[in-house]
């Protein structure tokens, strides 16, 4: 019979297989720019090129103050463009949802966004764009 430190022994191994796989599936994720909220409601494009490569899917860190995004779009390098409806606040020290890219991974030209400062804060947020390839 085992004891019992040997069960949570091959359950801390079981739990740590796991979550080194599920981490392997999520990234590495690939920073690829930032802006600023500048005023209150913002327009930016964060340029990216063919130099980054192609990816499947994105997603959006905020950081200092809140953002309420209203879209994003997604300029590929053959001329196509998605837009991504977001419309939620995201807190500062957050992120999106990962975000996939249809079709197989895409070289990204650009992203653009459309939002706002969510609080009314004179802090200007920032939003950083990272890429998964």
């Amino acid at each position: 019979m085992l004891k019992a430190t040997s069960i949570f022994r091959i359950a801390a191994l079981l739990f740590f297989a796991l979550a080194s796989q599920f981490a392997q599936a999520q990234g590495p994720w690939v920073y690829l720019g930032e802006a600023n909220v500048d005023g209150q409601v913002d327009h930016d494009n964060i340029k990216v090129g063919s130099s980054q490569g192609s990816f499947r899917a994105i997603r959006m860190r905020v950081d200092i103050a809140p953002i309420r995004f209203d879209r994003v779009i997604v300029h590929y390098g053959n001329g196509n463009s998605v837009p991504i409806s977001i419309r939620s606040k995201i807190n500062a020290g957050g992120q999106t949802r990962v975000i996939d890219l249809p079709g197989d991974q895409r070289i990204i030209e650009s992203v653009e966004f459309f939002y706002e400062r969510a609080s009314g804060s004179p802090s200007k947020p920032k939003v950083r764009l990272f890429g998964l390839h």
